[in-house]
């Protein structure tokens, strides 16, 4: 179900779906958890990229990082394009780290090597996530994007974020609208 602006006129904890017709490849058929949203900006996760450059084992050892005995699962996603060096763990909030900020639905977001090393040697979080980089935007740059038919604003849905595939999951956060992606137009509705 598409999301109403929440009583304080802001997005955070909720997902953002390109439209169709978004230009910026970096974000063609991106779906972004927004983590934070307020006058000052926004922020978010995008959550179906694969960043494809390093793996979760390398970036351990680049950080001097005990791997793990058994080769990780994990992917590192591109999460965005500001400060591509940054990384950040999405998790469930079964734990949670004193610098950790509470997304909604279940999801938190840290930002420190003591969860990277939690989810490496495997006492984390039940769910993890682990990307690099992030989406920003500055003061009413993201609600100009919405009103310009940039992005859909959909409700976060946690197996969606960490049980859904990367291939399916554009197309997943477009189907809780409950429509044909198909028939999305890039044209702003004018009175």
């Amino acid at each position: 179900m598409a999301k109403a602006i929440k009583d304080d006129g802001f997005f955070e904890g909720q997902l953002l779906v390109a439209m169709p017709t978004m230009s910026d490849p970096r974000f063609k058929k991106s779906v972004i958890l927004l983590c934070a949203h307020s006058p000052d900006g926004a922020m978010g996760i995008v959550l179906n990229k694969n960043l494809g450059l390093l793996s979760f084992n390398e970036l351990l050892e680049q950080l001097d990082i005990p791997t793990p005995s058994q080769p990780s699962d994990q992917i590192l996603h591109f999460g965005g394009p500001v400060e591509t060096e940054r990384g950040f763990v999405l998790h469930s909030t079964d734990q949670l780290h004193d610098n950790s900020m509470t997304v909604g639905n279940g999801i938190a977001l840290t930002a420190t090597i003591d969860m990277l090393k939690r989810v490496a040697d495997g006492t984390g979080p039940q769910d993890s996530f682990l990307a690099l980089g992030y989406a920003g935007w500055g003061p009413g740059q993201l609600e100009q994007e919405i009103q310009d038919n940039g992005w859909l604003v959909v409700d976060t849905d946690y197996e969606l974020v960490f049980k859904e595939g990367m291939e399916t999951m554009w197309s997943s956060a477009i189907g809780k609208l409950g429509f044909d992606p198909g028939l999305l137009s890039g044209d702003a509705g004018h009175a």
